[in-house]
């Protein structure tokens, strides 16, 4: 893997990445297999090393939150020995390695005339440039989603995760040195002039993935014409139906929202149905208030709280007034922002109109409601009396994931391996003259399409 970027200029870089996919296109796949093992291995040993380089990344970003030029919420994604984070990242390197290969795939075969067939076959994408912020375990999903699926990557983090994203990028490094891809299959840039050069070079790049901020996604899609694949925001909002059982909603709401507040799938806003007001309601709240999570309540929502008879200790600290601007608010944090409606239409379209085509969740008994919400929501994802939090490709079975993409071409939702393939055609003549178009026509032979039954293509 390059990382010695500063030596040599953008366009070479991506040069280097577009070289390193072509001859890596005759790989076989049992070989990206092994890199991802040998990858693994190399992590593991590692360990150690790379954890202490992430904490020292973890001091320097916290003297950079108390003199207010970082929020907690980037700090607490950079985190790489938080919970279960270190052993996820790689369990997600031998899921994907344990997935099916994506690429050479037949969605689509037909028998154009006797001894001619045509085969719509998945493939990779080509380049891909990989920019995002403070995770640095990002370096190792993409890395591993990119060779599974036969893509070059180029990758760029944050400034703030550089200590930790170097020794990653070593065991990637040494793990491919150990096979026949391409040592430049993955390659690291630092600054962002080259990121900014990078993105002018369509003729060599094919795919731009942020990962990061609403600011960073927006910059990059404003400044590119190469496809870009993301999302910008992370709004996402738990319905609270008119048969909601309490429990149910109050283990959904709090997971949602505790479980990892800083992530792009905690839940942003709660929607109550003002028939659950004096009922679901209080008992959600409680909840919330009793893990510390700030309330900002619209008019009904905020009376119902303020005439509690026996109301929380922490409640006149935690629960405010909501403005306007508050539903259109990724917090990232321990605030959750909360308003009463009076049906499922409205709830439908205030998520449509506040929302960000993210993830949002209903908690509900009645069919009819979950099917309404789930196709009625223009989301990437819907659920039924489920976190939002469950929005993630490791969780989805992907092995890992490349990102979360609320856009309407190629791929939505999280994003995993058959997010990073697309398809070609391949056309095979069988005849001993070969085949030729003016041979069809009015008076001529008629195409056949006869449909073909493979998964793979024959030759």
């Amino acid at each position: 893997m390059a990382t010695q970027a500063s030596t040599i200029n953008a366009e070479t870089i991506a040069q280097i990445a577009k070289e390193a996919f072509e001859a890596s296109q005759l790989t076989s796949s049992s070989e990206r297999v092994n890199a991802l093992h040998a990858i693994r291995s190399e992590l593991e040993s590692r360990r150690d090393a790379i954890l202490s380089a992430n904490k020292e990344d973890l001091q320097t970003a916290q003297a950079e939150v108390d003199a207010g030029r970082m929020s907690k919420s980037l700090l607490a994604r950079l985190d790489l020995g938080r919970g279960d984070k270190w052993n996820s990242m790689l369990q997600g390197v031998l899921d994907v390695a344990a997935l099916p290969d994506p690429t050479g795939t037949v969605s689509y075969a037909t028998e154009l005339d006797d001894g001619l067939e045509l085969y719509k076959v998945s493939c990779p994408i080509g380049v891909l440039l990989v920019i995002f912020e403070a995770r640095p375990e990002v370096v190792v999903n993409i890395a591993a989603l990119a060779i599974k699926s036969g893509n070059a990557a180029i990758l760029k983090g944050g400034k703030e995760s550089n200590r930790t994203a170097k020794l990653l990028s070593e065991a990637i490094q040494a793990g491919l040195a150990k096979t026949t891809l391409p040592s430049t299959y993955i390659q690291t840039i630092e600054t962002r002039a080259e990121v900014s050069s990078l993105l002018a070079m369509d003729q060599y790049i094919d795919l731009v993935i942020p990962r990061g901020s609403k600011q960073l996604v927006k910059n990059i899609q404003h400044n590119t014409r190469i496809p870009v694949m993301g999302h910008a925001d992370g709004l996402c909002s738990v319905y609270l139906d008119e048969t909601a059982d309490v429990e149910k909603a109050k283990r959904i709401v709090v997971d949602a929202k505790i479980d990892y507040p800083s992530a792009c799938n905690a839940v942003e806003t709660l929607i109550v149905h003002e028939s659950v007001l004096n009922t679901v309601w209080p008992e959600v709240a409680k909840a919330l208030l009793a893990a510390n999570v700030e309330l900002l309540c619209d008019e009904p929502t905020l009376k119902v709280l303020s005439s509690l008879q026996n109301p929380p200790q922490n409640l006149s600290r935690l629960v405010k007034s909501s403005e306007p601007s508050t539903y259109d608010t990724e917090h990232l944090s321990l605030t959750l922002s909360v308003i009463a409606l009076p049906s499922l239409q409205t709830a439908i379209k205030f998520i449509n109109q506040h929302g960000s085509g993210h993830t949002d969740a209903i908690v509900t008994e009645s069919e009819s409601a979950a099917s309404t919400f789930c196709r009625g929501v223009d989301s990437a994802s819907t659920f039924v009396n489920a976190s939002t939090r469950f929005a993630d490709g490791f969780r989805f079975g992907y092995g890992t994931e490349v990102g979360i993409s609320t856009g309407r071409i190629h791929a939505r939702g999280p994003v995993g391996l058959e997010g990073l393939v697309i398809y070609k055609y391949m056309m095979y003549s069988k005849d001993k003259a070969g085949h030729i178009v003016g041979e069809f026509g009015t008076g001529k032979k008629s195409y056949k399409h006869q449909r073909i039954e493979t998964p793979s293509v024959p030759f």
